[in-house]
């Protein structure tokens, strides 16, 4: 899709997601109610309609589209970082926003310790890289909104 904003990279999705075949579809994910809340999509959608978020400038994939479930359940080799990499020289997206630093990590190549929150150096042709803490109610103890707003700000 060209002239995105900004596309949202997950890592693979959740068993409830991949049931109800909608993005970030668990209840306990702060995803949607966070787009709404920082002024990303002017109204809160619903996982079920996902394809919205085109409407307001948005992409939405995922590093693994043959497996689903938690990361730590997913086999070893399981990101397409080359597929990632391709989308984004063919749509150039203003960001590609990695919804965790696991998904980062994998794609940028190294330690998630070694992975920050915010913009990297790093580009893909002219698509800028940013990190947020993850939404899913899992990683709840690692949740800042403000991360989310400051990429909010940065891309309105």
């Amino acid at each position: 899709m060209p002239g995105l904003k900004v596309v949202f990279c997950g890592t693979a999705l959740g068993r409830v997601s991949a049931q109800s075949r909608a993005y970030y579809a668990h209840p306990g994910n702060f995803f949607w109610r966070t787009l709404s809340a920082t002024g990303l999509t002017s109204e809160l959608i619903a996982a079920k309609d996902y394809v919205r978020v085109r409407e307001f400038g948005i992409g939405l994939t995922d590093l693994c589209k043959r497996h689903f479930g938690n990361d730590n359940e997913l086999p070893s080799g399981a990101f397409d970082t080359s597929a990632l990499r391709d989308k984004m020289l063919k749509y150039k997206p203003d960001v590609l926003a990695f919804t965790s630093k696991t998904g980062a990590a994998a794609f940028l190549q190294r330690a998630t310790g070694a992975v920050h929150l915010g913009f990297h150096i790093e580009t893909i042709g002219a698509t800028r890289i940013y990190v947020l803490p993850s939404p899913s109610g899992q990683a709840r103890v690692f949740w800042n909104q403000q991360t989310w707003q400051d990429l909010a700000d940065a891309v309105s």
